[in-house]
């Protein structure tokens, strides 16, 4: 058996084009969209254009014929510089198309998934409910059949992607029935933007991610045609199970290219900062802390390229991925933490990238499942 982890030269190309992209586009221009709290739309499009948002699905969909491996390869490399433009993509990709490609009939597949691997549109995922947090079985939302159109009522709150100029659909978590135990049956239903009784909230002030966009969602009797039921009605637990585990892997490929960027960042400083008459990496005291972060960012890469892997290649990775996802989203905070007391008081100015970075870390342990849920997906996979 191999145990070489060098990317194929494919994979490897990738990588780099998208390392120089965040450097050369991205890098410039974040700060300011961050300060302003605003969408980076022209940043999204070149994105877009770069095929990004089609690398883990078909060419046949206009995807680019990749996997969830290159998928993460390319979250890692962008979130090293920022993750906002990262989670924009992750939940582009993750929580908005993939339903899609996943569950989707052929003919809702030709209709969005084009739009969606092309970045023209974007996708969201509506789970998420104001009582509901980690218990995403408690569903409120409701959706009933009204001849050949489902009727859907509620809320949802902490959506990625679901008000911007560009958003195209929200893919919705609904409660469409109950079975003989009086349990709900929960399914999915794609909502087009624009349906009336549809309602984007304002955008959320947040404490990071602030060049992403994140609302909530209202429906008031919103009617979506019965075609628009998103697999079987009824399985959309199941199916949302499914895409988080799958999101995970993605989450925390983001969390390794934050902890990296940290990295990358507190070297510089160190070889930069003269303190006591020499570069301040010149001390026992910070090499140790350098040494540790780059560490971590090691078999946090290590770990999530273990779980794309598995699902790559066909294996159970629901364990893998909750591993990859609290290790990476738990050492991120900590590289984050260490890299702004290397920065000192320049560490708490905004100018400085490590500012951003502790300020976007600490959401990596809450979404997609926080770290306690995943300690508790760990132990139920360990037969406990």
């Amino acid at each position: 058996m191999s145990l070489d982890h060098r990317l194929p030269a494919e994979l490897e190309e990738l990588r780099r084009t998208v390392e120089a992209f965040a450097h050369d586009v991205i890098a410039p221009k974040i700060g300011e969209y961050y300060e302003q709290h605003a969408f980076p739309y022209e940043i999204v499009q070149e994105m877009g254009r770069m095929g990004l948002f089609g690398l883990p699905f078909p060419e046949e969909y206009g995807g680019m014929g990749g996997d969830y491996l290159a998928l993460g390869i390319a979250l890692e490399e962008l979130a090293r510089v920022d993750s906002s433009v990262a989670i924009t993509l992750e939940a582009g990709v993750s929580l908005g198309a993939m339903p899609i490609y996943h569950f989707g009939t052929e003919e809702q597949k030709r209709a969005w998934l084009p739009k969606l691997c092309s970045g023209e549109v974007l996708g969201a995922f509506g789970l998420t409910e104001p009582d509901g947090g980690s218990d995403a079985g408690a569903t409120r939302t409701t959706a009933v059949r009204d001849g050949r159109d489902w009727v859907i009522n509620g809320s949802k709150c902490f959506i990625t992607n679901s008000g911007t100029d560009i958003t195209g659909l929200v893919t919705v978590t609904a409660v469409t029935g109950r079975k003989d135990d009086g349990s709900p049956l929960i399914s999915s239903i794609i909502v087009p933007s624009g349906t009336p009784g549809f309602t984007v909230g304002a955008p959320y002030s947040k404490v990071g991610w602030s060049a992403s966009d994140t609302r909530e969602l209202s429906f008031a009797d919103v009617r979506v045609p019965a075609a628009n039921l998103l697999g079987e009605e009824g399985r959309g637990y199941a199916q949302f199970l499914r895409i988080l585990d799958e999101g995970r892997i993605a989450i925390a490929a983001l969390a390794t290219g934050l902890a990296q960027g940290c990295v990358d960042e507190s070297v510089r400083y160190a070889k930069e900062r003269q303190a006591f008459g020499r570069p301040i990496g010149g001390n026992q005291a910070i090499q140790f802390k350098l040494a540790d972060m780059e560490m971590r960012a090691h078999t946090s890469r290590l770990s999530w390229r273990h779980a794309a892997s598995r699902l790559v290649h066909g294996e159970p990775f629901k364990k893998e991925a909750a591993l990859a996802k609290l290790y990476s989203s738990e050492i991120a905070v900590d590289n984050a933490r260490e890299a702004t007391q290397i920065h000192g008081g320049y560490g708490f100015m905004n100018e400085y990238p490590v500012a951003r970075m502790w300020r976007d870390a600490k959401i990596l342990e809450i979404g997609e499942g926080t770290s306690e849920v995943q300690r508790m997906l760990i132990a139920r996979e360990l037969g406990l």
